[in-house]
């Protein structure tokens, strides 16, 4: 499966995001994934399962628990696709940062005594 395809699903991307914040057990995810989604933890078990073997998603075991944790080969592989595309939006990105550095250079002026 292709990575865009395995992230066009909400509920991968979310358990991606919950995993970016840090290991998780497959109950920890399945608990929020069920609230959130409505789904049952079958169907969570399986989106953790395409999440693995396309290796966005990495276990390991831990007595009963499975610990899970973002996989970093494919997202390498999406920002290296995307660095095509950068050109397109770094420009802006980089004139609101110099924005962003202008305004709060006037604040300090109009603050200082």
């Amino acid at each position: 499966m292709h990575a865009f395809d395995v992230l066009g699903d909400p509920v991968r991307r979310r358990i991606l995001e919950l995993l970016a914040d840090g290991e998780r057990s497959s109950g920890e995810v399945s608990s929020v994934v069920r609230k959130e989604f409505g789904i049952s933890q079958p169907a969570v078990s399986q989106h953790l399962r395409v999440l693995r073997e396309a290796g966005f998603a990495v276990v390991r075991p831990d007595g009963t628990r499975r610990l899970y944790s973002v996989g970093s080969a494919p997202l390498q592989e999406i920002d290296a696709w995307l660095g095509r595309f950068r050109r397109y939006w770094t420009p802006h990105l980089d004139a609101l940062a110099t924005e962003i550095a202008r305004g709060r250079r006037a604040r300090r002026t109009e603050e200082e005594p």
